[in-house]
């Protein structure tokens, strides 16, 4: 199996909105990444952004077989359509993660339990941490509803 892994995870706190996300490649090679937003939102829309933002370093890396594994019952559970997308606001998010799955030959996600997610939730961790340097930002992508 040629497959490559992805974990992610997203949160909330006094600092700010951050994410980490971790790329393993299928002979074992790990690609971690972190990220800040500059605009706060819910947990769960942290996941969200830290999901998209781990498909898209698949992409850049020309990933065709991926599996990502995240904490969060939501957006795994959505993105499996095992659940329905209630909340408005997640409907763009749930869309752009079926857009972007489309990019890849095969694609699963899987619910990993917490304590399965520490490193790239210590990653996220290590992301509110560090001085933001304010001349440098990623624009939020713009989605219309």
């Amino acid at each position: 199996m040629n497959a490559w892994k992805m974990f992610f995870d997203g949160g909330v706190n006094i600092k700010g909105v951050r994410f980490g996300a971790i790329l393993i490649s299928p002979v074992g090679q790990h690609y971690p990444a972190i990220a800040r937003l500059r605009f706060f939102c819910t947990n769960n829309t942290a996941e969200y952004e830290a999901c998209i933002m781990s498909m898209n370093m698949a992409i850049d890396q020309d990933v065709e077989e991926l599996i990502i594994m995240g904490d969060s019952d939501l957006i795994i559970r959505q993105a499996q359509g095992e659940w329905k997308t209630r909340d408005i606001k997640f409907i763009p998010y749930k869309q752009h993660v079926e857009d972007i799955s489309k990019r890849f030959k095969s694609i699963e996600f899987r619910y990993v339990p917490h304590l399965h997610n520490e490193l790239v939730d210590a990653l996220a961790t290590l992301a509110s941490m560090l001085p933001y340097p304010g001349n440098l930002h990623i624009n939020p992508p713009e989605i219309q509803i």
